[in-house]
This record gives structure tokens, sequence and C-alpha cells, in this order.
């Protein structure tokens, strides 16, 4: 028998989901399958009634069933329906709250909450002074998820009615919409034990330290949920608090959690609570109690996104012995909770962490490696020097621990030196030579000199950067002959080097490195040109602009910008270029000029998007409205939707002019 029947409602539901919206019976027929015995026929019923064509007459039917007593399937189904059908239903249900029968206002205010709209929000206020104390409820419930400004002043004028049901019903709706009532208003409902708990919630919206001073009270309390209460509300407030509040707050907790003999265990449990305010209140009461026990407890609690800021002021304020717990169980970490932990120790480093540093890179991810390489240069302890000296052969964490070597320098200076003077002595990698330079300063100078005649052109290259960061004459010297190098690096970076310095005879010695055979060091000696504004070798670059290569003409293009001279011809020119980045690069190095705000109208109609939205942009930033016209008719054609919203900002901001 039970398979007969599981067969009948299968057809059912298949019956159900075979109606064509467009026949003239399927809206009966849907109104008749919310009363089916099956939840899956009456599910499918309501979730079809969106698809109809008039949907008034839709939301019309569906609040007539909401008026048949005894239907109880059929009425949640229908409410379900409305809810589905949103903004059509909202004339109907607010018809219904005014109808005779309290249960149909209830049900209206229910579902005109569901829906969310603020169309309803003041007929919802009307409703709170309704004679059915159950619609009331319900009127404050729905305004807690739709309401603004006048409904949150409405609520809190209802703190002081009498009845305990609806100052409760309040007090959520008030944290819903995260709206800080009076805190006179509140203080009278800590006495109420039904409604002390949504009281301290509500308290915690309230940026005063007089909340403050009551919400740590409420972590003496001899009721765990109540305990818990103020503990949300801690993290609630401290997340509005500005500085000087947050510093009350972090007093009131320490003195308060102080005399409870279970504070420790209390705070480590709270942050297995489900409710993120708790664990967010964990986290105030941690760092207030300064307890490195708690230290993997807070790190975990950064698996909950939103708390991540707080996970990380928290552990930097417990302490070494915290760091060290942590780096000795990065292992057992989360993810997120190593992420944390890893950003923390930035803060709270000391010499003592060296060895679990160390021992982190030997496996950790890249990022956290990262991590560990910054927090080695801040222990100012001689034993990072060999771990950091280690990494400047490893090309992913070279550069990081040239960073750190710097920092570690301005407290061990003499032992960074003594180990990157023997690294010197060998064959040195490029990172290395740097870390010696910026550690040794002119004192480097004699080894950089030295190592610029290296056979190994990549020494070569980098013994010249580094002289240049030391000492630009010497660099500039060191430049001279990169710039006959045999070597393309090498040339490249003489060419880089007397950019850098841009003294009057950068013009005359990047004259050769703009004829080289190499596109690298063309390239290098394009930009070092816009960087040292060599004006007197605009032709050449000129010249480069119809060049084949696309990364050179887009080059030449913008160091012509940075110089200041950037001809109508070239630009036209320039746009005519098969790359779209150099044509890109015509119309940012236009913007400044009435040409290019032209040549920008005529390019709207480029094959490639991204020119357009180039276009769009520049026209955006520095058209008048006589190019108004032109941006609204690229507009209308625009079929990409990046372009069309680069063109639609445009349209708004020449339109403003």
């Amino acid at each position: 028998m039970s398979q007969v029947l599981a067969f009948q409602e299968e057809e059912r539901y298949q019956a159900v989901l075979g109606l064509d919206p467009a026949d003239t019976g399927t809206l009966d027929a849907l109104i008749a399958g919310l009363h089916d015995e099956s939840w899956r026929v009456r599910r499918a019923s309501a979730e079809s009634l969106r698809r109809l064509p008039s949907l008034a007459e839709v939301a019309s039917r569906l609040v007539a069933v909401l008026g048949e007593r005894g239907e109880t399937g059929a009425r949640n189904a229908a409410a379900e329906a409305l809810v589905g059908l949103g903004d059509p239903a909202v004339g109907p249900l607010l018809r219904l709250l005014r109808h005779a029968d309290p249960d149909q206002r209830k049900f209206a205010a229910d579902i005109l909450g569901q829906l969310g709209r603020r169309s309803a929000e003041s007929a919802l206020i009307e409703a709170l002074e309704d004679p059915d104390l159950n619609v009331r409820v319900s009127a404050v419930e729905a305004l807690g998820r739709v309401g603004s400004e006048a409904a949150a002043r409405a609520l809190e004028s209802l703190l002081k009615e009498p009845d305990p049901l609806l100052r409760l019903a309040v007090l959520e709706a008030l944290i819903q919409l995260h709206w800080p009532p009076p805190l006179p208003g509140v203080v009278p409902l800590l006495a109420d034990p039904q409604l002390r708990r949504s009281a301290y919630r509500v308290m915690g919206l309230i940026p005063q330290v007089a909340a403050t001073e009551l919400i740590s009270r409420g972590l003496a309390s001899e009721v765990r949920s109540i305990r818990e209460a103020a503990l949300g509300a801690l993290g609630t407030q401290a997340s509005v608090a500005d500085g000087a509040l947050r510093a009350e707050i972090d007093s009131q907790a320490r003195n308060a959690l102080k005399r409870l003999p279970d504070a420790v265990e209390f705070v480590s449990q709270a942050f297995e609570a489900e409710d993120v305010p708790v664990r967010a209140g964990a986290l105030v009461a941690a760092g207030a109690l300064r307890e490195p026990s708690l230290a993997v407890a807070v790190a975990e609690a950064a698996r909950e996104d939103r708390l991540l800021a707080e996970v990380i002021r928290t552990l930097s304020r417990l302490g070494p012995e915290a760091g060290r717990e942590l780096l000795g169980r990065m292992a057992e970490l989360s993810l997120p909770a190593r992420a944390a932990a890893a950003q923390a120790m930035l803060e709270m480093v000391d010499p003592s962490y060296v060895p679990a540093l160390s021992a982190l890179l030997e496996w950790a991810e890249d990022d956290l490696r990262a991590v560990a390489v910054k927090a080695l240069g801040r222990t100012q302890s001689p034993e990072a020097v060999a771990p950091l000296v280690a990494l400047l052969d490893e090309p992913a964490l070279a550069g990081a621990a040239v960073r750190a070597l710097g920092v570690l320098s301005g407290g061990c200076r003499e032992a960074v030196l003594a180990a990157l003077e023997k690294v010197m002595e060998g064959q040195p990698s490029p990172a290395a030579l740097a870390a010696f330079a910026h550690a040794g300063g002119t004192t480097a100078l004699p080894a950089l000199r030295r190592l610029a005649r290296a056979a190994d052109p990549l020494l070569r290259a980098a013994a010249l950067d580094a002289a240049m960061d030391v000492d630009p004459a010497v660099g500039l010297e060191l430049a001279r002959g990169a710039l006959v190098d045999e070597a393309a690096p090498v040339r490249a970076a003489g060419a880089r080097a007397v950019g850098r310095v841009g003294d009057t005879s950068a013009g005359t010695l990047l004259k050769r490195a703009l004829q080289d055979e190499d596109i690298a060091v063309q390239l290098a000696a394009v930009d070092a040109l816009g960087e040292c504004g060599a004006a007197e070798r605009v032709p050449e670059l000129e010249a480069l602009v119809g060049h084949p290569d696309g990364a050179l003409a887009g080059r030449a293009v913008r160091a012509l910008a940075r110089i200041g001279i950037v001809r109508a011809e070239v630009l036209r020119e320039a746009a005519r270029h098969e790359d779209a980045e150099v044509v890109k690069a015509a119309l940012q190095a236009g913007a400044v000029s009435a040409e290019g705000v032209a040549l920008a109208v005529q390019l709207l109609s480029h094959s490639g998007w991204d020119v357009r939205a180039t276009a769009a942009r520049v026209l955006g930033d520095s058209g008048g409205r006589e190019s108004l016209e032109a941006v609204r008719s690229a507009l209308s054609a625009e079929q990409d939707a990046l372009a069309r919203r680069a063109l639609s900002d445009a349209v708004e901001r020449l339109s403003r002019r």
C-alpha cells in the first residue's frame, strides 16, 4: 500500500512540474496543489506559482488561502509562495494587515518581515499599536528585518511596555538593526531574568563607558548563559568602540575576569560557542587576561573571517610566551590559524624565537616562510643571521631575506657584515651582493668595484645596481663601462643606472643603448630616458613609436609623456599601431591635451574593447561636455560589459560638467 501511495505522490509531483504557466487552469491547479498532503507537492506548487504571468492575481489568491483555518499545510505553503513572489505580494499583504481577524494580521506581519521590503515599514510601525499582542510582536520582529531609523525609534518607545514578550522581541529587533537604544531604557531590563540576556546583547551596541561597566559586571554572573551574553556584548562593543573606549573595555574586562576563579576555563570554552559575538568577546577577554595558554584557541578563532583582525590584535597582546607556544604547535594549527599566528608574531617576536622560526623555514608554505623571514629580521638576534644568509640563494625568499638582513643590521651590523663578507669571498648571489651593500654601505664599495668585473654577467649587473644604492657617483662611473659590456643584462643595468642618476650626460650616454641590438637594452634605455627627462633624445624616441615590437613602441610613448613632449602626429601614429597596448599608451599620454581628447573620441569605435574602455576613461577624466554625445552614442552600441561600465561612468562625469 505504501508503494502505491508513493507512486501516486510522484505522479502528482510530476503533474505539478509539468503544468504550463500559460494555460488558463494552471493557477487553480497550483492553488489546489498547496492543499496536497505531500510536502513535495506543496513545495513544487509554491515555487511554480512564481512563474505565472499575472503575479498580482496570484498574490490575491494566496492571501485568500491564508484565511483557510484548519489547513495548516496549505497556509504555510501559501506564505512561502508569497515570500517567493517578492514585490507583487506587498500590496495584498498590507491590506491583510488591516483584516478584522488578528490571526490574519499576524500572518501578514510575519510574511512582510520575511519579504524584507522597506515599502512595508510605515504599515508595520502602525501595527505596533495593534490591540492584539501577537500581532504587535510579529510587527516588531518584521521591523527588525526591514526597518530604518524611523522603525528603530518606534521600537525604542516599546521598551517601557509592561509585557515581557513584547520587550524581548523589541530587544532582539534592535539587535538585528544594530541600533543602540538609550542606555537608561535598557538598564531596568537587566533585573528581569527573561530579558537579561537580550538586554546585555543590545547593550553591546552602546559605545559608552557606563555600558562597559554594566557589561563587565555581567561577566561575574553565576548563570552561564548570562555570562556568555555579557561576553558577546563585550565583543560587540569592542567592534564599535574608538581607541579611548577600547582601552576602557580592556581595563574593565581585566578587572572583572580577575575576580573569577575559573576565568581562563570560561574564556577557553567560549571560543567553542556558535555565536560569533561570543567568540569575539572571548578574544577581548583573552587579550585582557594576557593568558598565553589561550594562544592556540585565539589563533583558531581566525577560522571566522570576521574575527581575523581581532585575533591578530589579541595574539600580539599575549606576549612572547604565547608566540613560542604557537611556534611550537604550528603544525597542529588550521591554515587560517597559522596565517593569523604568523602575522601576530611580527608584533611580539623576540630573540628567543630564532630556533622556532628557523624550524618553520624548513616546512611551512611560502607565504608563512616569508613571514618567518620577516620575523627573524625583527628578532635583532645574531642567531638569526645564519638562517637568513642561507636564504639568499633561494629565489622565492631571497628578496625577503635581503630586507630582513637590512632590518637585522640595525642591531647586529657586525654579525651581519661578517657573515656577508664571508659569502663575498666565494661566488655570491645577486641577492647576497645587495644585502652586503645595504649592510656595509660605503665600506662595500671596493668589493662592488671588484665584482663589477666578475666573470658572471649577472654579478656584474648586480654589483652595478648595488653600487648605485650606496654611492650614485660610483654607480655612474661603473655604468659608463657597463654600457659597452659584452653581456646584454649588464648593458641594460648600465642604462637603468644612468637613468637613475639623470645628470647632464645621460642623453649622450643612452644614445648608443637606444640603438642596441638587444631589445632588453633598448627597453631599459627608453625607460631611463623617461626617468631622467633627457629631451635631446626625443627624436629617437619618436622614431621608436612605430616600431613593430609593441613593448618598445609603448614604452617610447610613455617616455615621451614623462619628458612632457608628445606631438599630435606622434599620438596619431601610436594610435594606428597594431598592438592595443601602444594605442592605450597613446590615449593616456594624450589625456593632457586637446588633441589627445579628440583622439579618444575617435577611438571609442576601436575594435578592442580595452581600448574603447581606456578612451572612455580618458574622456571621463579630461573631456568636456562637447564629448558627451559621442560617449552616449558609444554606450548605446557597446556590447562588452567592462567597456559599458567605463562608458557609463564617463557619461555620468561629463554630464556634471
